[in-house]
């Protein structure tokens, strides 16, 4: 696992608003109806052109009361150490997903996440920012 930062929400705000360019970039040419993994490798190159830098399948480590449950839960994507993203293509976001995302900024001590649904007819419709 990389070393995760702990930036200023100006600086978040900053980092998300380029990484969402970058997943509009590949809605457009993509467009909805994909598997999950190919939105995330394309967001990745998207990323790259960008000059962010991300990792995927991101492994953090869980812990309960203090001791670490030699488990890891995975995420997505983290763009520049700082920022949670995770992907989907499914047709509708349920509630269930809010509370991951919210429970991978808790394990992480992230601040800022995003929750991308590529399976819209418009990316901003599926597009869903969350602060811890």
């Amino acid at each position: 696992m990389q070393n995760l930062k702990y930036l200023p929400l100006r600086e978040l705000n900053q980092i998300s608003g380029r990484t969402i360019n970058a997943a509009m970039a590949v809605h457009t040419y993509h467009g909805p109806g994909l598997v999950e993994s190919i939105y995330t490798d394309s967001l990745m190159i998207e990323l790259e052109e960008r000059g962010l830098k991300a990792e995927t399948e991101v492994h953090l480590p869980v812990y309960y009361k203090g001791i670490f449950l030699e488990k890891y839960k995975r995420v997505d994507m983290i763009v520049e150490n700082s920022l949670l993203v995770e992907i989907k293509a499914v047709e509708t976001v349920l509630p269930v997903h809010q509370s991951q995302i919210m429970t991978y900024l808790k394990i992480s001590n992230l601040k800022l996440g995003l929750l991308i649904n590529f399976n819209t007819a418009h990316l901003r419709d599926g597009i869903m920012r969350v602060i811890l």
